[in-house]
């Protein structure tokens, strides 16, 4: 069982940054694809980003410009940088690893990820 840690969020004025961090308990990040979903509450948990094994990316297209997924291997960590931020960027913001072989037509769907972390709140004043 691999176990995902989040952090990096935190409350933020409208217009600011955060750079969220995912870091896996096992030395696992080139093993897997990551994506970034986000919970706003009582909505439903929705796609944000994707990076596939061969770095591809994928977005949301609310987030698209604003948003960017990356990972570093040698230090065993995703990254979720989140520029521009509005308030309704608002929510809880959870990374997950699923498998490697993720198709580009399935990066949004929750269930093709395997392990999630326990979210981290985004909240953003305006």
């Amino acid at each position: 069982q691999v176990q995902l840690v989040e952090s990096g969020g935190g409350l933020v004025q409208a217009g600011g940054s955060l750079r969220l961090s995912c870091a896996p308990s096992e030395r696992t990040v080139r093993n897997y694809a990551w994506g970034w979903f986000r919970q706003a509450p009582g909505k439903e948990r929705e796609f944000v980003a994707h990076i596939r094994w061969n770095s591809n990316t994928y977005y949301a297209d609310s987030v698209k410009g604003r948003f960017t997924i990356s990972r570093d291997n040698a230090k065993n960590t995703v990254y979720l940088q989140i520029n521009s931020l509005k308030p309704e960027d608002t929510a809880v913001y959870y990374c997950a690893a699923g498998n490697i072989g993720i198709i580009a037509s399935a990066v949004r769907l929750p269930e093709q990820y395997i392990y999630w972390g326990q979210g981290i709140q985004v909240t953003v004043s305006s």
